[in-house]
């Protein structure tokens, strides 16, 4: 299949920053729990939030005010996403505020079922029913993520995961240093985070780190000298982060220790440098999804840190010509209009926890990223539908979401995510595959279908 044609491409419209990246995030919260290890350190550990989150924080004041009741929380946020001009045709629902698979059982499955509900505007019988509505309703859940610790992913724990429909996972790593994990009480250690990688990546999951330099017991050049281990070492490399460097937040243990154990926050330029330094190291096949944690000043102790960092720092990256690659920074959707439209394929082949990731980008001259396919050839297969089989873990076009039946005038709609997907079967082909699955959220799957793919397990798979 040829790669689609750019010439009747129009300029990008202004639209809200939100949906810039192609879908539409949508947030939900966790009522207060605390987690089985205890606390970390410098988690809040609220008693009537989550813990680790502040009663200020956005998302979780809206829950509050809904009493976590997650079918609220869902419509709430839902209508004024529509009220916003926002597309809601293509959710990605994210799933925050503790440890998800802590939860009992029952109420983890009605609290997915409940989401779905929703946004079918019908009430279903079981979750099973729910994704089948959700398939072909108007407001489709396309991806889900669900934040989670490294030592909840066993295998039971990940096919739980995929039951619900989820598509990433984002675990707390915080940094690669087991000293520091002990110190600061976190609960797991460096191998957890190494298994919990393999086994994600090989179940098709789009995973995520979230990393927090300038924890007590660390300094500049320990988190420059861990966070270069997250790419160098193939057991790691992750396919994005968030980056939170620590703050005091009050009620937290470290609120209560931090001088007695003499430790202080890093300054802004501090803060810049070590950001500055971690920018140069990422690979092009990972995003940074966030830098700072959106708590507000009066609820931490000592300098608080500028929240305009990420901007300073990439600005002062862009005029000084340093070659960025990580995603963000290049994805089309950030990068304003009158863009040149000579796309071409690109294909980065890399080993990753045991198995071997072919990330397939379609750039411009610029090196403007227009949409990417991660095709993984995973170390074991870990479910039966996944024997003998290649693994799209992640199909993605970027630019300004579109709803469904909407006519391309960006990069969305425009044949890209077909022209990938036959680069991802031809490559799997190639090299002695004969299946190909896909690791779809219910809401995509009437899209595979139409590209010759059925429903095996939770997976979209095809005979190739």
């Amino acid at each position: 299949m040829a790669i689609p044609t750019e010439a009747y491409l129009r300029k990008i419209p202004k639209k809200p920053v939100r949906t810039k990246s192609g879908v539409t995030p949508l947030t939900v919260v966790l009522p207060p729990r605390k987690c089985n290890h205890g606390t970390c350190i410098y988690c809040p550990g609220g008693d009537y939030v989550p813990q680790s989150y502040t009663d200020k924080s956005p998302a979780v004041m809206r829950a509050l005010s809904l009493g976590f009741d997650v079918k609220k929380q869902v419509k709430s946020r839902l209508d004024t996403l529509i009220k916003m001009g926002h597309p809601t045709e293509k959710i990605e629902l994210i799933i925050i505020g503790g440890t998800f698979l802590q939860y009992p059982l029952l109420y983890q499955y009605d609290y997915i079922k409940g989401c779905y509900d929703v946004l079918n505007e019908k009430e279903s019988k079981t979750l099973n029913e729910a994704q089948k509505l959700n398939e072909t309703a108007k407001h489709r859940l396309v991806a889900m993520c669900i934040e989670n610790r490294p030592d909840n992913c066993s295998i039971e724990e990940i096919k739980r995961m995929r039951e619900y429909g989820a598509t990433r996972v984002e675990i707390g790593v915080q940094i690669l240093d087991d000293e520091i994990y002990k110190k600061t009480a976190r609960g797991h250690t460096i191998k957890d985070v190494e298994e919990a990688s393999g086994r994600l990546k090989d179940a098709g999951f789009k995973l995520g780190y979230h990393i927090m330099p300038g924890l007590p017991y660390s300094n500049i050049e320990k988190d420059i000298e861990k966070f270069k281990v997250l790419f160098d070492d193939e057991s790691f490399r992750p396919d994005q982060l968030k980056i939170y460097p620590c703050q005091i937040v009050e009620d937290s243990p470290l609120a209560k220790m931090y001088k007695r154990i003499n430790y202080k926050t890093y300054t802004d330029q501090e803060i810049k440098k070590v950001l500055t330094e971690m920018m140069k190291l990422i690979p092009r096949y990972a995003r940074v999804m966030r830098v700072m944690r959106e708590i507000p000043k009066e609820k931490m102790i000592g300098k608080v840190a500028s929240t305009s960092i990420r901007k300073d720092v990439e600005d002062k990256l862009k005029v000084g010509n340093e070659e960025i690659r990580e995603i963000r920074m290049r994805e089309i959707g950030f990068n304003g209009d009158g863009l040149k439209l000579d796309t071409k394929l690109k294909i980065m082949e890399y080993d990753s926890s045991e198995g071997k990731e072919f990330f397939l980008e379609i750039v411009n001259s610029e090196d403007i990223l227009f949409g990417l396919l991660r095709l993984r050839f995973p170390k074991e297969a870990i479910f039966p539908e996944l024997k003998d089989s290649a693994v799209v873990r992640e199909l993605h076009v970027y630019g300004q979401a579109l709803n469904l039946h909407e006519k391309g005038k960006n990069s969305q709609h425009m044949g890209y995510g077909k022209f990938l997907m036959s680069e991802a079967e031809r490559i799997s082909g190639e090299n002695g595959y004969k299946k190909v699955a896909v690791i779809s959220g219910v809401g995509v799957r009437e899209y595979y279908k139409k590209l010759g793919y059925k429903l095996e397990g939770t997976y979209m798979t095809k005979i190739i």
